[in-house]
């Protein structure tokens, strides 16, 4: 069922106000240290914690507004939540760092599980957006499967190689403008294969 309308400036704010503070927060708090309950963390680890209540919020303002939330950020409020939580438990940042990986894989496994019986799952939940006949939403899924995938195996080379400066930008900048650029250039496929919708007849 598709969801209320709402102000594309305050969805857009709902949806990257969080990320954004997030990157905000480390670039100040990255290097400090802070002693709590007799433990010390590091910033990351504090921006970190703070990040899940306010990611939960905005998620729940956005389906309070919409009376809609999709699968993308249903799924992604769970791993913020599990996996920012266990690093903050932990006091071990490696797990939100997992958080990318474990989500594009999900969305990759669930589109290659759709694949494999034949549907794509994509369309289920992009066909109001993108109208497109089945062999297209077959073929930007097996893309969108393969991308995904891809993703998830970058996401593990930049935090197990790389410094966490390194993930934190490819985590806020990286990640997003792969993602615009993948639907960028799938500009061929949407022309090729886009639906038309039949105008109706005007009643005589």
């Amino acid at each position: 069922m598709a969801g209320k309308k709402i102000n594309p400036t305050l969805k857009m704010l709902l949806e990257l106000g969080p990320i954004v503070l997030f990157f905000i927060g480390y670039l100040k708090l990255k290097d400090e240290v802070f002693l709590i309950g007799g433990n010390e963390y590091k910033g990351f680890i504090v921006i970190t914690a703070a990040f899940i209540p306010l990611m939960a919020a905005s998620t729940l303002a956005l389906w309070k507004l919409t009376g809609h939330l999709s699968r993308m950020q249903f799924a992604t409020l769970i791993l913020v939540v599990l996996f920012g939580g266990m690093s903050v438990w932990f006091n071990d940042d490696r797990f939100i760092k997992m958080k990318p990986t474990m989500l594009y894989l999900l969305f990759g496994g669930l589109l290659g599980i759709g694949l494999m019986r034949g549907q794509s799952w994509l369309k289920v939940v992009m066909e109001e957006v993108m109208p497109l006949q089945q062999q297209g939403w077959m073929i930007l899924t097996r893309r969108l499967c393969a991308f995904f995938f891809g993703l998830a195996v970058a996401n593990e080379l930049i935090w197990r190689t790389q410094s966490t400066d390194t993930w934190v930008y490819f985590k806020t900048f990286g990640l997003p403008v792969a993602m615009f650029a993948f639907f960028m250039l799938q500009g061929q496929l949407f022309q090729k294969y886009g639906a038309e919708e039949e105008e109706a007849e005007p009643a005589e």
